[in-house]
């Protein structure tokens, strides 16, 4: 996929296509789309101050959520650790609380990571659009401004006040055409950012799903089909050992959500809701609880070769809860042993498992 930003007679819009070509670290994404949220919302004067905790806003989830990599010691990166860690904010937190805490907060070291958050993006983003740019420009801040003041076709000028205070002026040509095509240079945004995320985190599964907060997860169908399984009996919780009764059912992430940022079939397993509560976002213990989620698995999947309810809960399961086509066939093929079936999903869950603790989800073990 490829997205083509909007033609203009009225700005650069070349130029502006190779924004985001010369890129060691997030905050050009990150600037940029923050100047989107405000455009969105008809201001043309922004203060630096309100476009970093834009910033900060945009980058919690990410961060907060999955850990991703930004950048080498990307400010950032550094600043979002450094809230959740200090203040007891979900990652799913609203942004009119980040924001009141930005706005209101006196922390020393949070003010220092936003200065430096202010020093050279503001900058440096427009240098594709810059005529002749030159390298003495680069060196001090006064220098740029006045650069970038002189020049015509700019996305927006500076009007240096000091640090946080400081802002920015879009022109009133640039302004027109963020405006009229909000949405698509947000998704150009967006795209662009999986992108570098993905670069940056090769072995993080599903970086187009972890830039929002989820809307929903799909466990509906899931649930029904656990419900029906635990009906016939003999289904144990994996954690507990203790025999399950569709009172009280959570579906788990043996893999927790907040990494896969998906709900495969082959990663849920039915367990008590103070059970999944405890887990959290922790990784089960391999060596103790991947062989009784294969057997558990494995006797859920005979049922459906043998009970026709059993296989029209798991096709519906299907539909939702298990996209990809090659797993469906490793996996869920008739006449499999429970060797062979514990094999295919040790292969398909251990790297998913092993690059989720690289990342450092702790690993966990239920005690009652």
């Amino acid at each position: 996929m490829m997205i083509q930003i909007p033609r203009s007679e009225q700005v650069n819009t070349s130029s502006l296509a190779r924004l985001f070509d010369n890129k060691s670290e997030s905050y050009k994404l990150f600037w940029f789309k923050a100047i989107l949220h405000e455009v969105g919302l008809g201001r043309n004067e922004i203060p630096f101050r309100d476009l970093i905790e834009r910033m900060i806003v945009d980058a919690w989830y990410m961060v907060s959520e999955y850990r991703l990599n930004l950048g080498p010691s990307d400010t950032l990166e550094k600043t979002v650790l450094y809230i959740s860690e200090k203040e007891d904010f979900l990652p799913t937190e609203k942004e009119e609380v980040l924001l009141a805490y930005l706005r209101n907060s006196d922390d020393r070291q949070l003010k220092d990571y936003m200065r430096t958050l202010s020093l050279n993006v503001p900058y440096r983003l427009q240098a594709p659009l810059m005529p002749k740019p030159g390298a003495k420009i680069w060196y001090k801040a006064s220098e740029i401004t006045e650069y970038i003041n002189s020049q015509t076709g700019m996305m927006y000028s500076i009007q240096r006040i000091g640090a946080l205070d400081s802002r920015i002026i879009i022109t009133p040509a640039w302004m027109d055409y963020l405006r009229k095509n909000l949405g698509i240079i947000l998704g150009w945004t967006d795209y662009n950012l999986i992108l570098y995320l993905q670069r940056r985190n090769p072995t993080v599964p599903g970086i187009s799903n972890k830039i929002y907060p989820p809307q929903e997860r799909k466990l509906t169908a899931v649930t029904g089909y656990w419900k029906y399984m635990i009906g016939k009996g003999g289904v144990r919780d994996i954690y507990t050992g203790d025999i399950m009764t569709a009172k009280g059912l959570s579906i788990d992430h043996f893999v927790p959500w907040s990494y896969v940022a998906s709900d495969e079939l082959w990663n849920l397993i039915p367990t008590a809701k103070s059970v999944n509560s405890s887990k959290s976002n922790n990784l089960p213990d391999w060596s103790i609880y991947f062989k009784k989620l294969a057997k558990t698995e494995y006797d859920a999947y005979v049922l459906v070769e043998h009970d026709a309810k059993a296989a029209q809960l798991f096709e519906k399961c299907s539909r939702e809860n298990l996209n990809s086509e090659e797993i469906r066939f490793r996996l869920y093929r008739p006449d499999q042993t429970l060797e062979h079936f514990a094999g295919q999903l040790e292969e398909i869950l251990l790297p998913v498992y092993e690059s989720a603790r690289n990342m450092g989800f702790r690993e966990w073990v239920y005690e009652r």
